[in-house]
């Protein structure tokens, strides 16, 4: 059975993707918005790659039409540069350099008056990526949107970088910050353990058996928490932290288990003679997964009290890898099938409650998809030949974006 597992895996580098992500423009016009650098560091490629960073973030929030010219201002006055008199909105902003980190202060002038104005103090300068995305949050939150508090959470990935050999590391949703964690040897499937993302599980193949493994990111301790014969992931948490779904297969075939952290005890939920994995936790007490029940890989709900199973997609022959939040669930379908040509695998979202179906994306391989809480993003995988990079879909406003890895191959990514 771990012949069974490395087919699994590498099933999910065997296909590349376009690279060109497609942006879907709302009709009606954007506020525009200019961005002003007043910062007195004197390291000027610091601040650049602050500013890159700054308008990335204004442009995913998806409520501007940012202009990407780099205007150099005075902070201390509370007029605008004349290039950008007929902005709708400015943000000034002023970085100064500290014993350690740094001092930034912003402000947003609308019609010749402060609207906005907040002080931010980051004492690690490697970490200025996260002062951008909550100075973008911060306006958001002025702007009376919809919450984006997945915006300044961190994002863990696996990637590979060698044969047998990957390492897992702790990045911000634009891979500008990447931190490793996890190096030497095999180790995929990162999962958060909790909303707080104060540790991690992770899927360990060093050991004589695949073995789940935990890391406290407080304190650098590692865990192992259970193993199993051929197969062994971590494939989603609860909100509380308390339980975890797991696919296994102790004699050979893989199932779906719930696993208790406290007890340390794990329930079977199905038992197929076939292949069921990847669930996911859904609202009333149901899960849902990929299976190959009807003879191709599909979506199931399953409803752990009553046992009840209910197929989920009935478009496609061969849909997996899913993630769900509230009524809405989203995976991914190969819609194509050629055996001399790259196939098209695009992600799709469904409504429990409706007949409901988007695309998400139109072309090459996207994968992984992940919710974010608050239901306002998803998190995907492309890859393109030698080049991997991570996606956001914006839904609420039809807009994706992607952020390319430098190095190495994703291979499984949480939020």
């Amino acid at each position: 059975m771990k012949i069974l597992f490395s087919i699994l895996i590498s099933v999910t580098f065997l296909f590349a993707s376009d690279a060109t992500i497609e942006v879907i423009k709302k009709v009606d016009s954007l506020p525009a918005l200019a961005v002003e650098d007043s910062s007195v560091h004197n390291d000027e490629t610091f601040k650049l790659r602050f500013f890159k960073a700054l308008i990335a973030d204004l442009n995913v929030l998806s409520l501007f039409n940012v202009d990407r010219h780099h205007v150099l201002s005075d902070y201390d006055t509370d007029t605008v540069d004349v290039r950008n008199k007929d902005m709708e909105y400015v943000l000034k902003y002023k970085i100064e350099p500290q014993d350690v980190g740094f001092v930034l202060e912003m402000k947003i002038i609308s019609k010749n008056e402060i609207v906005l104005s907040k002080k931010y103090k980051i004492n690690d300068s490697n970490k200025y990526m996260f002062v951008a995305h909550t100075i973008a949050y911060e306006i958001n939150e002025f702007m009376e949107q919809p919450s984006i508090e997945w915006m300044k959470k961190k994002v863990i990935f696996s990637r590979i970088v060698g044969p047998k050999r990957s390492e897992i590391v702790i990045a911000d949703y634009t891979l500008a910050y990447q931190h490793i964690v996890v190096k030497g040897g095999f180790n995929l499937f990162p999962k958060w353990s909790s909303q707080k993302q104060n540790g991690f599980y992770y899927t360990s193949l060093n050991e004589q058996k695949p073995t789940l493994k935990y890391v406290d990111t407080r304190d650098g301790s590692v865990r192992d928490i259970i193993s199993s014969e051929g197969m062994m992931t971590c494939s989603d948490v609860n909100l509380d932290g308390s339980k975890l779904l797991l696919t296994m297969a102790p004699k050979g075939q893989p199932d779906i288990y719930m696993y208790d952290v406290a007890s340390k005890i794990s329930k079977k939920l199905t038992n197929f003679r076939g292949i069921d994995v990847g669930a996911q936790f859904k609202e009333n007490n149901k899960i849902v997964f990929i299976s190959n029940r009807l003879g191709y890989p599909n979506v199931f709900s399953k409803n752990i009290d009553t046992g009840d199973i209910e197929q989920m997609v009935y478009y496609g022959k061969n849909n997996s890898a899913c993630t769900a939040n509230g009524e809405y669930v989203i995976y991914k379908a190969r819609e194509s099938s050629n055996a001399f040509s790259k196939n098209t695998f695009n992600l799709h979202m469904i409504s429990t409650k409706t007949d409901f179906i988007r695309r998400l994306t139109a072309s090459g391989v996207n994968e992984f998809p992940r919710f974010s809480k608050d239901s306002d993003a998803v998190l995907f995988i492309k890859n393109y030949k030698n080049q991997s990079s991570i996606g956001i879909i914006r839904l609420n406003h039809n807009k994706n974006y992607l952020f390319p890895l430098k190095y190495g191959k994703l291979q499984a990514m949480d939020w």
